[in-house]
């Protein structure tokens, strides 16, 4: 599990928002798995269990695996976790994934304003970024878009769902 330094996590601090809620970003950690589960939403509930795995699972693996991870609180509470997983340290490629409830997609503009921080620090580990979206997750889609991803029109089959590959490289 990722644990930036103090200067890093100063870096990475989030501040309140004027969209009526606060949204802080901190470090990701098992107890914010079972919040999380419990309310994410049915988009990525479709796609976990593509991938064969229940929410609660898959909340799981990507925290064991990322080497960042980092979850955002709406109001205190643990609506999403996102992180990246190195995949080939070699190659300099990373696997980003966010997975949350329904609440964290109702703040654009706050996720917008912090991405190129968490961008950022996922670049420096990794310089392409790629993973699969499901085709018909439209917020996902919108909001990887406006962080700067390409999405690919192909799609794959994955337990009867198609996905599309989104990616980015560094700068």
């Amino acid at each position: 599990m990722y644990l930036p330094s103090p200067r890093a996590a100063a870096q990475l601090a989030p501040l309140p928002q004027g969209e009526g809620k606060k949204i802080t970003i901190l470090p990701a950690h098992p107890t914010h798995i079972a919040p999380i589960a419990a309310r994410m939403r049915a988009a990525d509930r479709v796609e976990c269990a593509a991938m064969g795995h229940t929410p609660r699972q898959a909340l799981r693996a990507g925290l064991a695996l990322s080497t960042l991870a980092w979850t955002a609180l709406v109001d205190g509470r643990a609506e999403a976790m996102f992180g990246l997983v190195v995949t080939s340290a070699l190659g300099g490629e990373g696997r980003p994934w966010m997975l949350g409830s329904d609440a964290i997609h109702d703040h654009p503009r706050a996720m917008l304003r912090r991405a190129p921080r968490f961008l950022a620090a996922m670049f420096a580990a990794a310089a392409r970024l790629s993973n699969l979206v499901a085709a018909d997750n439209v917020r996902a889609i919108r909001m990887l878009r406006r962080w700067g991803f390409t999405i690919d029109t192909e799609t794959t089959m994955i337990n009867t769902i198609a996905f599309r590959l989104f990616h980015a490289e560094r700068r």
